[in-house]
């Protein structure tokens, strides 16, 4: 709650602030999700239904209302990821972690999910973590990749 209202001081009180309120509230969170108190407060300070707010998370994919891992891991779902190449991103990723899409590992470091279009069309296939794109995936880049995160735990 005190990051929420942190975040919320930054904001004026209009509903055009939505987004990044949103974006900035589930930013800071350890499980990067928007929860039933968030959606309540943030309604209460914007002056808006929280049926407003919902619409939005479910409108958009990049939000959640479901706790995540540290990490998360998108793969995109659109068809030049796949025809670019014969590695299959998801599978890799899924036996390397032992999770599949929607899923969180059990120590909540890695979240998988697919995205729409990540924007490398020319370099994939491509994936997302917390942010940073990787494009021209092999199978072993994959796994060199998912090595270098679980360093950082």
């Amino acid at each position: 709650w005190i990051m929420l209202k942190e975040v919320l001081q930054k904001y004026s009180k209009q509903d055009d602030q939505l987004l990044e309120i949103l974006l900035e509230c589930q930013a800071v969170k350890s499980d990067h999700f928007i929860s039933k108190e968030d959606i309540t407060e943030i309604a209460n300070y914007l002056g808006i239904p929280e049926s407003k707010i919902c619409s939005v998370l479910s409108f958009y994919t990049f939000f959640s209302d479901k706790p995540r891992g540290k990490y998360i891991i998108q793969v995109c779902k659109d068809i030049p990821c796949y025809i670019s190449s014969e590695v299959d991103v998801l599978k890799i990723i899924e036996k390397e972690l032992g999770i599949r899409v929607n899923e969180t590992t059990t120590n909540k470091q890695f979240t998988l999910e697919f995205s729409s279009c990540l924007g490398c069309c020319e370099v994939g296939p491509a994936m997302r973590i917390n942010g940073n794109i990787y494009s021209h995936l092999t199978a072993d880049k994959i796994k060199a990749i998912l090595s270098e995160y679980r360093v950082y735990m």
